[in-house]
Parts: structure tokens; C-alpha cells; sequence
């Protein structure tokens, strides 16, 4: 089944400027891993810092892979860009509307 995840960031002040660049290349090998759906990075209109990635995989296992591979050779460095530790949620469809 596809899942929805959403990595909420919150940007150092001084990555900001560079931030569109870094997330292009990071998110390009996102898109190229198996299982991807689609990515797309929302900015929060408030606080230019305030990050939302919203990932689709095609399944939870696609997702946990991924996670898998970040975590290891596939580490973007993000995290040294980051003023508080990455929150990860996962969502299902569970009904249709």
C-alpha cells in the first residue's frame, strides 16, 4: 500500500541561502530510489527556516529501505544544516473521500 511521509525540518538561519541548492541534489537521489513516488519540499510562508518534505513510496518497505540507505552510504549530510532534530511521520490512506 503507498505511504505518505513528511520529514518536518527546521533550517539553521545561516543554511538558508544555500538550502534550494542542497535540497535539489539531496532530493534527486530521493527521486532516483526505488519505491519513489514523488517528492515535493514545502516552505512554511511564516518562517522561511520551517521545511516540510513530503515524500510518497510506493510501499512502508520502499520507505524503511530508503531510511536504510540514508542512514548509511547514502548519508546527505542535511543533518548539519538542521537547528533541531528531523521529525518523520508516516500516513496511510485509509479511507477515500
Amino acid at each position: 500500500m503507498p505511504i505518505t511521509a513528511h520529514l518536518d525540518l527546521t533550517l539553521k538561519a545561516e543554511a538558508l541561502p544555500t538550502a534550494p541548492a542542497v535540497f535539489r541534489e539531496i532530493l534527486s537521489g530521493t527521486r532516483a530510489f526505488a519505491g519513489c513516488l514523488g517528492v515535493e519540499v514545502l516552505v512554511d510562508s511564516k518562517d522561511p527556516a520551517h521545511f516540510l518534505v513530503v515524500e510518497q513510496w510506493a510501499s512502508l518497505e520502499h520507505d524503511a529501505a530508503y531510511r536504510a540507505w540514508r542512514a548509511g552510504d547514502g548519508a546527505s549530510g542535511l543533518g548539519e544544516l538542521l537547528s533541531a532534530p528531523p521529525v518523520l511521520t508516516h500516513f496511510e490512506t485509509s479511507f477515500e473521500v
